[in-house]
């Protein structure tokens, strides 16, 4: 989703679309990683001195009520992650560099759903986290 998309979003929601927010939503848009709130606070200062961590917290506190942004609490991690809402997907967590690797799977996607219909259950929503370490490549 681009910083377009999401200012769009946000406006459709009743949100006033300051500076600050734009840069934030830019910041989001623009991220391959997963950001902390640290992480988009230091970005996005690059992009405008005047943001503040309060400005940052306040953000992405409503993006995520809005459902605009995931709000990710990976056990490998000490403060929480964000990313935009896109498209589904599950991620798994490198336990020694702490990188999310983004993925998607047929397979994994027809067990969730095989598993909620046998219990009796429409499956509505679902989040996936593998936590890992890199295999070591045989010499």
């Amino acid at each position: 989703m681009t910083a377009i998309d999401l200012e769009q979003k946000c406006i459709d929601a009743g949100l006033k679309m300051t500076e600050p927010r734009k840069v934030i939503l830019s910041i989001l848009a623009h991220a391959t990683d997963h950001p902390s709130v640290e992480d988009v606070y230091e970005r996005s200062k690059q992009e405008d001195a005047s943001i503040s961590m309060a400005t940052v917290y306040r953000t992405l506190g409503l993006l995520d009520e809005l459902g605009l942004v995931y709000r990710h609490e990976f056990s490998d991690s000490d403060h929480a992650r964000y990313e935009v809402n896109s498209e589904h997907h599950h991620h798994l967590i490198d336990l020694e560099t702490g990188k999310v690797v983004e993925f998607k799977n047929e397979q994994i996607e027809k067990i969730k759903q095989k598993i909620a219909q046998d219990l009796g259950y429409e499956l509505v929503e679902c989040r996936l986290e593998l936590y890992g370490k890199k295999l070591k490549k045989k010499k």
